[in-house]
């Protein structure tokens, strides 16, 4: 059995639908990120994990126990936020043991605990600072530490990231991996951004309009979308129509097909398909060129290796597609 099962789960606001029939499960100690653009339904979704909001129906099993009819302080779960919602007058510390002392567990057991997850963090530095003396990234350390020091059977984290800048989001997420690893915690993450899906999770359930598109690994999701919104959030495919695959290929297809830009490979005019390069865009450790063949515009990522690799717009080469990695897609 799973170590939560959600199942048939609805949630309406009105005549508005938020979710439908969602059923997904966690095993314990897996990372599952709940992936999805912008108002489909997975903030939601994880409030009502949470008991912050109510279900129409359906039911939330975790280690047997339906907590459907539990209020949020008996489920025994964790939730971090985005916005933090520290407390502005108590300290680090202060914030970080108010679970434990509305648990009434004793003055040892909290200052024990407290320290082991400050430390954990390594946040057990600023414990006599308040909120409004930290930095962003060093808020939401506190946040996960408040989080995780009641010892939750679930940790739910809703875009915990999000407000922060590249460097801290990309640190943070190597840390909370490595606390939910290290605590075996069966944890639920909610997020927008792929590449943060992609590195931090074991299973990936890409939600799309209150309903799930696809389930499984990041590997999986990225190799074989199962369709073409699967196809166009996850990475930077290029989907052609049917008639555009084959003047590009000479085979036939039956609906839009799926090309990853890192399967395509630039070579000169005479050794694959004519082309021409239109523009190109630096991308960190990747170009991105735009291309014209055949009347159809493709993306081509190549690993940026030096300044003198780089190729001219406007110049003319050649493509070949890696025909194993195309994908048609509904």
């Amino acid at each position: 059995m799973s170590y939560l099962q959600v199942t048939q789960l609805n949630k309406h606001y009105g005549q508005t639908q938020i979710f439908n029939n969602i059923d997904f499960s966690a095993r314990e100690g897996e990372f599952v990120t709940l992936l999805g653009p912008s108002g489909c339904g997975k903030s939601t979704l994880l409030r009502c994990l949470a008991g912050l909001t109510s279900v129409d129906s359906g039911q939330i099993i975790l280690q047997g126990q339906d907590i459907v009819p539990l209020n949020p302080q008996q489920r025994g779960i964790g939730m971090v936020f985005q916005s933090y919602a520290l407390f502005p007058n108590m300290t680090v510390e202060g914030n970080v043991a108010f679970g434990l002392k509305m648990q009434k567990a004793s003055s040892s057991e909290v200052h024990r605990r407290v320290g082991d997850v400050l430390a954990m963090v390594e946040m057990n530095d600023y414990a006599k600072r308040y909120p409004h003396q930290l930095s962003g990234g060093q808020c939401q350390r506190v946040a996960l530490a408040r989080s995780l020091v009641t010892e939750p059977r679930l940790l739910l984290l809703d875009e915990p990231l999000s407000a922060l800048d590249a460097r801290i989001r990309k640190h943070l997420r190597e840390q909370i991996r490595r606390i939910q690893r290290e605590m075996n915690l069966t944890a639920i993450f909610v997020t927008h951004d792929q590449e943060e899906a992609l590195t931090m999770s074991d299973r990936i359930v890409l939600m799309n309009k209150g309903k799930i598109v696809q389930n499984a690994d990041a590997e999986t999701l990225y190799t074989q979308p199962v369709d073409a919104f699967a196809a166009g959030f996850i990475g930077s495919y290029n989907l052609l129509s049917a008639e555009d695959a084959q003047a590009l290929t000479g085979q036939q297809y039956s609906g839009q097909v799926a090309i990853r830009p890192e399967s395509i490979v630039i070579c000169p005019p005479e050794q694959g398909i004519s082309a021409r390069i239109l523009h190109h865009s630096l991308l960190g450790n990747v170009v991105r060129y735009r291309v014209l063949a055949n009347n159809v515009e493709l993306s081509v990522d190549v690993l940026n290796r030096s300044v003198a690799s780089l190729l001219a717009d406007g110049i003319e080469i050649g493509l070949q597609l890696d025909l194993v990695t195309l994908r048609e897609v509904a």
